[in-house]
């Protein structure tokens, strides 16, 4: 499904339309197979709380929305696309570390990062490609920091990264790029072992060699936390800050009192909700039969739950085409729902939090180098966003 043209922040016309028929309906994918699509908002929260839903890839028949490889022998898989117990084995021995508390502590750092960026910003040429010189170093230091992965090899795990979540490659390609990034983390958690430091990596490493852990997991973990820690998060930069340029008197309130945490968090929630930059939604597939909405999805159908209409649903937002900094937010389903919401939340949350509150102060003047039109958009991707933000002020 296709966006509309002119329209980069909102979702494809199909999908309202299949919303305002109902909140579930049968849809048709690339190897002819069909899953249920759920539109609505308080459906997609009730599902994705509902244990009769896997998220176990490996199950016969379980829903893909390109084709794929099965993961490479000695690989293993990530542990988001594992159910309990083994889903919350995993995920246990790296949450401490995206705690709220603990990922608040890292405020000034992440402060200093950005403040860094745009003081290179402000001394270098315009236009600028916001993209490079910003969205993508902020989240790959912070999570390079975090990890304990070298920032000197970003350009190898961004471009194996974008190869991981654009629909138009080949399956090969994408378990090339998985094993490239899979090998490296392999790696690092082997030096890990060797010369630990205070890192995440070094953590795992420990477990290890402790025998709580495989190899092969700590390396699987470690993938998902790089790649999942730079990709969204500077998505949501270049986007939000596209939108923001798109909104003018959003940006002028967002702007005038930036010092307010409240606003800020406020706003960063509404953009979440807004732009929705996961645009394949949750994919799962039904254990036993589950009566929702007049329906019966029967166990082994497949499921879709689009996040990206859901929080578009009027009934949970009201006007929610209308991007709003003001609007309580906060229960969006931009990170999913249950227990496979997103674990780096907090971190993203913080870090967007920072740059919204800090960049367009600092450059009160930033504008768009090009027409709107002309901003090259990423959707051919599992993450949207844009390809290059041309900006100057």
């Amino acid at each position: 499904m296709r966006k509309a043209p002119g329209c980069p922040f909102d979702p494809p016309p199909e999908l309202g339309e299949l919303q305002r028929q109902g909140p579930i309906a049968k849809v048709r994918l690339w190897d002819g197979s069909t899953p249920w699509l759920v539109t609505g908002f308080a459906e997609q929260r009730t599902l994705l709380r509902d244990a009769r839903l896997s998220s176990d890839v490996t199950r016969p028949g379980f829903p893909t929305i390109v084709p794929v490889l099965p993961t490479a022998a000695g690989q293993g898989l990530s542990f988001i696309r594992m159910d309990d117990p083994d889903h919350a084995r995993l995920r246990r021995m790296v949450t401490a570390n995206f705690a709220i508390k603990r990922v608040e502590a890292m405020r000034p750092a992440v402060q200093r990062i950005v403040d860094e960026l745009i003081d290179g910003l402000l001394a270098g040429p315009r236009p600028v490609d916001l993209v490079e010189a910003f969205a993508l170093p902020v989240p790959s230091r912070v999570i390079c920091d975090l990890l304990g992965v070298p920032y000197a090899d970003h350009g190898f795990f961004q471009d194996n990264s974008k190869v991981l979540i654009r629909r138009s490659v080949t399956a090969e390609e994408r378990a090339a790029a998985r094993t490239r990034l899979f090998d490296y983390l392999d790696g690092l958690i082997e030096e890990k072992t060797k010369r630990p430091a205070d890192d995440l990596l070094s953590e795992l490493a420990a477990r290890v060699t402790a025998g709580e852990l495989t190899r092969a997991e700590a390396a699987q973990m470690g993938v998902l936390m790089l790649v999942a820690g730079h990709e969204t998060t500077a998505n949501m930069i270049a986007l939000g800050t596209f939108a923001l340029l798109e909104y003018p008197g959003e940006l002028a309130r967002l702007r005038g009192d930036e010092t307010d945490p409240d606003l800020v968090a406020s706003a960063v929630n509404e953009l979440l909700r807004y732009l929705n930059i996961t645009h394949t939604g949750r994919v799962r597939q039904v254990l036993a039969d589950i009566e929702i909405a007049g329906e019966v999805l029967r166990a082994g159908d497949g499921v879709i739950l689009a996040n990206d209409i859901g929080n578009r649903d009027p009934a949970a937002f009201p006007d929610p085409d209308r991007l709003d900094l003001g609007r309580e937010a906060r229960n969006h389903v931009a990170f999913g729902f249950g227990v496979h919401q997103c674990l780096g939340q907090p971190l993203a949350r913080l870090e967007l939090q920072v740059v919204y509150g800090t960049l367009y102060r600092r450059i009160p003047d930033l504008r768009l180098a090009v027409e709107p039109a002309d901003v090259p958009l990423k959707h051919d991707g599992f993450v949207y966003g844009v390809y290059e933000l041309p900006v100057t002020w």
